[in-house]
């Protein structure tokens, strides 16, 4: 079997996937690369596994110069030979070796986490709201202007003598509903809104340190409490995508912003986790995005596909040098959330609509058939595309690191579906590849 070259992985690539073989070890494996039509160059292991089936299994991305998250021919050759090694000391499932060492290191971090869970509910189950109301003005209100008086004054007056003796991790939608109900019952539609934005940031500090397991007002909307909420459901369709591959490059938008769209497709995270992306947190050799800290007050690690380390590699040529993927006009902090969605609402406006002083000309670049659309709806593509895709809505929506509401399952549940979501990234990753390859 022929040596691979360098020569011929940078070569044109044809109108379909080519493959190059070089045997590494005769009967222990054959390193492989893949060039596909859109000029992606990965690296693979094919071994044949304990029942006689050939098996090929990732190994990275393809860089000749050594680029971060990629490996030359020669580290693909060093690896690839590991590989081959185990194989002929008798590891023929290579793929399930590795799944059963992290599923090992995972029942380890498991164990020591059901340990610290255990002591922490011990702490949890006595802290009232009362208690959680006082930690809360001694760490975050106290360091406000007025330190919290006013809401001191609205808790104590209004929530603590209804919900105060509660234990927090008791507290449920209908208690909170209770205390809403009763403004909206005096013609007072805003105050029960700025008491249910109060409850809801107390036990967002809460979330995030871990005293309750949930936010209760999580699944209340702005509806339940007298204001207006309409639930988007706006999803792009395929045909929508390509269109979009043809007017982003002609849309005016910073490179930056292009790349921000196809990693919050294949991602499906929010924008916010994306603007507030730092690089220290992205490692494309093991193709994992970790995030510290998220909406719900978990982390959550996004296994990146192909596609997405792809966008990323651009995206670092760019900002690598920054701390931020997604740095500020000075590179003194992260791009604005808000930012990218003002841009792309810019360029979604109505023909006979004033075009805006200061802003953009393009106005009517990123209209689509379907209508608006913001960074959120492609959220909502992802995991459609994923669903329609053969995957199940639970893995789904474990991607998008949703809550889940039910506390019994929050509680026993702990399967944490890391390699059903992988192929579930992998799939929607493949996916955007072939939609952009047929444009």
């Amino acid at each position: 079997m022929a040596t691979i070259t360098d020569r011929q992985i940078n070569a044109k690539p044809d109108t379909k996937d080519r493959w190059l073989n070089e045997t590494v070890v005769r009967g222990h494996g054959v390193l492989v690369a893949r060039i596909t039509p859109s000029g992606s160059r990965s690296f693979y292991f094919r071994y044949t596994d304990s029942h006689g089936k050939r098996d090929r299994m990732p190994i990275g991305n393809y860089s000749r110069d050594e680029k971060p998250g990629c490996m030359t021919l020669t580290q693909a050759r060093l690896r690839a030979k590991e590989l081959a090694g185990l194989h002929k000391k008798g590891i023929t499932d290579i793929r399930q070796h590795f799944e059963a060492e992290e599923q090992m290191q995972k029942a380890k971090l498991e164990a020591k986490y059901i340990k610290l869970e255990r002591e922490n509910q011990l702490h949890r189950s006595r802290m009232t709201v009362s208690d959680l109301f006082t930690h809360w003005l001694s760490v975050d209100l106290i360091r406000r202007k007025d330190q919290g008086a006013e809401m001191r004054r609205l808790f104590t007056r209004d929530i603590l003598p209804k919900i105060g003796n509660l234990a927090a991790e008791d507290v449920r939608r209908r208690h909170i509903t209770e205390i809403t109900d009763v403004f909206l019952a005096r013609n007072t539609p805003r105050m029960a809104k700025v008491a249910f934005a109060s409850i809801r940031q107390m036990f967002k500090f809460a979330v995030v340190r871990e005293i309750v397991d949930a936010d209760p007002t999580a699944a209340i909307s702005k509806f339940n409490i007298g204001g207006q909420s309409v639930e988007r459901d706006r999803v792009l369709s395929e045909d929508e995508l390509k269109l979009l591959v043809k007017l982003l490059p002609e849309s005016g938008l910073a490179l930056t912003t292009k790349t921000a769209v196809w990693i919050a497709l294949s991602t499906g995270c929010r924008v916010g986790e994306l603007m507030t992306a730092e690089w220290s947190n992205i490692d494309l050799d093991r193709r994992e995005w970790f995030m510290p800290t998220t909406k719900n007050g978990k982390s959550h690690t996004v296994q990146l596909s192909a596609f997405a380390v792809e966008q990323f590699q651009f995206l670092y040529e760019i900002t690598g040098t920054s701390q931020w993927c997604f740095p500020n006009r000075h590179d003194t902090g992260s791009l604005c959330p808000k930012t990218i969605n003002k841009q792309l609402q810019d360029r979604q406006r109505q023909p006979d609509q004033t075009k805006l002083k200061g802003r953009t000309q393009n106005s009517q670049a990123l209209r689509l058939p379907g209508g608006k659309w913001t960074p959120h709806d492609l959220r909502r593509t992802a995991a459609t595309m994923m669903v329609e895709s053969g995957i199940l809505p639970e893995v789904a929506d474990r991607c998008l690191n949703h809550t889940e509401q039910n506390k019994i399952k929050r509680t026993y549940q702990r399967y944490s579906y890391t390699k059903e979501m992988r192929h579930a990234w992998e799939l929607l990753g493949d996916r955007l590849e072939k939609i952009i390859e047929a444009v």
